[in-house]
């Protein structure tokens, strides 16, 4: 997310809503870590072991494009009901009949 505020419908009226902060670096906290904090951080049983990154390849993500859709209601409220990430799965579920449909 851009980090800007953007606009959605809520019963109606227009309200300000501001993303959430998820994924994002806290740098506060990064920066009054210590040196050997960060060492001990990294060796950490956390953090994946040295071989792990040997073989990763680094995968660039989807572009996603924003459009209008219009599905019945009784539909959209399932996924909504799935919980958060509904549109994510809706979109799994519209490349898993793509897919199907290529072979």
């Amino acid at each position: 997310m851009s980090g800007k505020r953007t606009r959605r419908r809520d019963g109606g009226r227009t309200v300000r809503v501001t993303p959430p902060l998820r994924g994002r670096v806290n740098r506060a906290f990064l920066a009054a870590q210590s040196e050997e904090e960060i060492a001990r951080i990294a060796e950490s049983e956390e953090a994946p072991p040295a071989e792990f990154w040997e073989d990763a390849v680094w995968v660039p993500p989807k572009i996603k494009s924003p459009i209008s859709i219009r599905v019945d209601e009784d539909v959209l409220r399932w996924f909504k009901r799935q919980g958060k990430g509904y549109q994510t799965r809706m979109n799994a579920v519209l490349r898993a009949y793509m897919e199907h449909r290529k072979r």
